[in-house]
């Protein structure tokens, strides 16, 4: 994923955007940039690699090396960024967030036909954000330049620009799949993907932008460039992990969805009748654990940690490119409560079932810490689709995904025409899925957050929703 912030401001606000841009290091781990804008110096950058340390850590000295009253930042599971670039347009910085399906496509038809060059790197990639701004180079102002560049990108483009004058503009993408808040303060504005970044840092909520609108920040105010769009389709998947708990997407706080979402996966096991001799509830740590505090709030089994991640020291799980490092890692993280789980009926809520492997292992060890049962719960439906609009995840072909597998292993390819069948957990294709991965991950008993409960959960209209990892629907 990745996530942007910036601000501009009547003085100095590197402190501020250091610390904006670190409330969003749960989107990436990848690189960390800062730019910023000084009337005596101009336009600065720094970018570090953050795999093997934090953003902080890497820029902890960033105030004895820049200064400005205007500066952004972002951390990015990409490409490098913010970038300088030098245009009919002026010097700007620039960085972004989403995922450039046609990037081969636009590249080759940018170079056919200015006749330019782009800087490559390793394996002859172009960085996403240079990308940007050769596109809305070709227009007369920024504003039309951003507007043809998300026309022209398939996938998704939030941008966020800080100009040679000190100003910001920042654009959502075209179908508003991911936030963009602004915040207000005395000395300025702020802009932000999570909006507790800036309440933190004394800024109050001021606006949230509409699906590809376009404003220009100053000190002094803010302009509309571009209106937004009645076409909306925020990410369903921020609520259910991604996103920060104390943030608030379209009204809706991401910890107070988890908690109703728990309560509904709670009911629908009580209407089933099925795990209804438990000893505890516990979440798979750590976005899954206010999902099954609203499970066990509504249950009334008691909340217990029985297994507790050390995150001192050990890296995200996700952040290692390869899988077996990535379950090395999980493996080593997950600490064991032995008096909360030997001889014990345990059910367990994970925000999500992606591929399923370090669950597995998960499972294998609270086996062997004495669990006498290990109940399921996925906080969503079952992904069948790998997000073509969002790098939140790694998987690069929709086989890799463990319902797909175990559709395959059941039907083979014509079991793919009835994925909605399998979706639901009421239908015998949907239990036969259910039991298939119950006996691969040895669950006592699993299922899967309907998508009619998800939707219920966030409180939005479904039609405002993106659902397409779970349903296949644009």
């Amino acid at each position: 994923m990745g996530g942007f912030f910036g601000i501009t401001s009547k003085e100095d606000c590197m402190s501020d955007v250091f610390f904006g841009v670190d409330y969003h290091s749960h989107l990436g781990t990848r690189c960390g940039g800062l730019a910023a804008y000084d009337k005596q110096i101009g336009l600065q950058r720094k970018i570090h690699h953050i795999e093997n340390s934090p953003f902080r850590t890497k820029f902890e000295h960033i105030f004895d090396e820049m200064q400005g009253t205007s500066a952004i930042g972002c951390i990015s599971d990409s490409d490098p960024q913010p970038l300088l670039i030098r245009s009919n347009l002026g010097t700007y910085a620039i960085c972004m967030i989403g995922l450039i399906n046609n990037a081969d496509e636009l590249i080759k038809k940018h170079l056919s036909l200015s006749g330019g060059h782009f800087d490559s790197m390793t394996g002859g990639r172009v960085n996403g954000s240079e990308l940007l701004a050769a596109l809305i180079d070709q227009r007369r102002s920024f504003a039309e330049g951003i507007k043809f560049a998300q026309n022209s990108v398939e996938g998704t483009a939030s941008i966020l620009i800080l100009k040679d004058d000190g100003n910001i503009i920042v654009a959502r993408d075209r179908f508003g799949r991911l936030p963009v808040c602004i915040g207000k303060s005395e000395n300025g504005y702020a802009v932000s993907f999570e909006s507790f970044a800036y309440q933190k840092l004394g800024f109050e909520d001021n606006y949230e932008l509409g699906s590809g609108e376009i404003v220009e920040l100053s000190p002094d105010g803010m302009k509309q460039l571009v209106p937004p769009s009645k076409n909306k389709k925020i990410c369903s998947f921020l609520w259910s992990y991604y996103g920060y708990p104390n943030s608030t997407y379209e009204g809706v706080n991401v910890e107070a969805m988890r908690y109703r979402n728990g309560e509904l996966l709670a009911k629908m096991d009580k209407q089933n009748g099925v795990a209804q001799s438990l000893d505890y509830v516990g979440g798979v740590p750590d976005s899954g654990t206010p999902h099954a505090i609203g499970y066990a709030n509504e249950s009334g089994v008691h909340f217990a940690r029985a297994f507790i991640k050390y995150t001192p020291t050990w890296a995200r799980s996700f952040t290692p490119v390869k899988q077996a490092d990535r379950n090395k890692i999980a493996k080593m993280k997950q600490i064991p409560v032995k008096e909360l789980i030997d001889g014990k009926e345990l059910l367990f809520v994970d925000d999500s079932i992606v591929r399923g492997t370090q669950l597995k292992e998960t499972v294998e060890f609270l086996y062997e810490s004495g669990a006498k049962a290990v109940h399921m719960r996925s906080a969503c439906p079952p992904i069948m689709y790998g997000c073509k609009y969002l790098n939140f995840t790694r998987s690069t072909d929709d086989m890799e995904l463990i319902a797909r597998r175990v559709i395959l292993e059941l039907e083979g390819e014509e079991g793919f025409k009835y994925i909605e069948e399998y979706s639901d957990g009421t239908t015998e294709r949907g239990k036969k899925l259910r039991d298939n991965i119950c006996k691969k991950f040895k669950f006592s008993s699993l299922e899967f957050q309907s998508l009619e409960n998800v939707i219920k959960a966030i409180g939005l209209d479904e039609n405002d929703l993106c659902t397409y990892c779970w349903n296949g629907k644009e």
